[in-house]
């Protein structure tokens, strides 16, 4: 059937094409009817154009200059987190120490600052290194600031402005006296507290035939620690001191304490408490000689223990002890609460996403994270952290409420010239110099600091 069908559809259409190509009516053949016009059909509207797609936003990347040393695959590792939950990529270009600042001024000095530049903290390098008025992101209402300790807020903060975040072990690296706990049961000693105890303390340990304290001047930078580090019994006794040199209203020449403890410190060299060989010796060599026993005591970061244990695993870090530099008999506890901080260029196009990752950074759950997870850091400067000091070391912190900032932080243009200070102790311990001449030296090195700065109270 439907192959008939298709024969007559067939046959119609060849008929009706021969009908209308043909020219006169044939004789015979019918007349043909005019066809009809087929009706156009009626055109179907065009579909509606789908709606534009916004086009995807453009990834982020924060650069971040940074000087080496200064950052450790935990916080590398948080970046990458961040970057997972917010698309905000994190560049780190880690910069060598010896080449670091040279770099960041000149940036800095051309407009060109990176998104995240880092700095150590401390009034006088916010001021005169940085010009954070000028190049940083005032951060002081950002919610970290409610968390961190406030004596290293402050390093951080200008003129009442919060400039940086500093996420560094500001406690752990405190510098004190550790001792050998051994020796000092052996010769039934105690921990002294005023200089006369501790020269008692050291002679006994001489006559012993122990080295009382390791001091390694050949570096040139480790004897040093024992004037500036003393900022907080400065302070004590003079209160107001600090603020007084800042305003050039006061000298280290005229100063009785900081005389004492630079005539107490020659002592000790001349006494032999630092050993025959002080002068050559170098830091490097520190735990060494408390592992052995050549030595009973070094100064050294809080966290001391943890190196020695570290190069010498069958060493015991519970036979470390540690107590305040008494010079002066000072025992108000030195914490320098400046170190290596972030700062967020003013001159940035991304600075929301820079304030961002310091949030992110500054979580708890980040924080404690970068502290697990970062074998030189065994504490942050954040409540709710949970350290990973010592017994000993935690119950000496919580010991020693009373605390104070060391003068190379207080104290403007002091601690630019730390070397310059070690040359001049060098020439007080070999008679070249008098403690006198050593406090007027610092004094003239900040005068021509503070004139090439402009300083105005110069």
């Amino acid at each position: 059937m439907k192959n008939k069908l298709f024969s007559i559809t067939l046959i119609v259409v060849v008929s009706s094409l021969l009908a209308s190509c043909g020219g006169a009516a044939t004789p015979g053949a019918a007349t043909p009817v005019a066809p009809t016009a087929t009706p156009r059909p009626t055109a179907t509207p065009a579909p509606p154009a789908p709606p534009a797609t916004p086009a995807p936003p453009e990834q982020v990347t924060l650069t971040y200059l940074v000087s080496q040393g200064w950052l450790f695959d935990a916080e590398q590792e948080l970046g990458q987190r961040f970057e997972e939950q917010t698309g905000i990529h994190i560049d780190y270009q880690v910069v060598p120490a010896d080449q670091y600042f040279t770099l960041l001024r000149t940036k800095l000095n051309a407009g060109e600052g990176p998104d995240i530049f880092g700095g150590q903290s401390g009034k006088t390098d916010l001021k005169v290194q940085y010009d954070v008025e000028r190049n940083a992101v005032d951060l002081s209402d950002e919610p970290w600031v409610e968390l961190e300790d406030p004596l290293v807020l402050e390093q951080s903060t200008l003129d009442g402005k919060v400039y940086g975040l500093t996420i560094w072990d500001v406690f752990g690296t405190t510098w004190v006296v550790n001792y050998n706990k051994d020796i000092f049961a052996r010769l039934n000693l105690s921990e002294p507290r005023t200089y006369a105890e501790f020269r008692e303390v050291c002679q006994t340990i001489k006559d012993a035939g122990i080295t009382p304290i390791y001091e390694p001047i050949a570096d040139g930078w480790h004897h040093v620690l024992w004037f500036p580090e003393l900022g907080p019994r400065y302070e004590q006794v003079t209160p107001g001191l600090a603020d007084e040199l800042n305003a050039n209203t006061a000298t280290f020449a005229e100063n009785p304490t900081m005389l004492l403890a630079l005539q107490q410190l020659k002592e000790m060299y001349d006494s032999g408490f630092f050993g025959p060989n002080a002068l050559s010796d170098t830091f490097a060599d520190a735990t060494r000689q408390i592992a052995e026993g050549n030595a009973a005591m070094v100064v050294a970061n809080l966290t001391f223990a943890q190196a020695v244990k570290n190069d010498y695993p069958d060493f015991n870090a519970d036979s470390i002890g540690v107590f305040v530099m008494p010079l002066a008999d000072n025992q108000v506890l030195n914490i320098n609460p400046a170190g290596p901080t972030k700062f967020i260029y003013k001159g940035s196009e991304h600075i929301p996403q820079a304030v961002q990752y310091f949030n992110f950074l500054t979580q708890p759950e980040n924080l404690q994270y970068f502290t697990d997870n970062t074998p030189n850091v065994q504490s942050l400067p954040f409540t709710g952290v949970v350290g990973k000091l010592l017994p000993s070391q935690q119950a000496f912190l919580d010991a020693h409420t009373e605390r104070g900032t060391v003068y190379q932080t207080a104290v403007n243009y002091v601690n630019p010239q730390w070397m310059d200070i070690g040359k001049d102790l060098t020439a007080m311990f070999t008679g070249a110099m008098t403690p006198e001449d050593v406090l007027a030296s610092i004094d003239s090195r900040r005068a021509e600091l503070a004139t090439a700065a402009q300083d105005p109270a110069w």
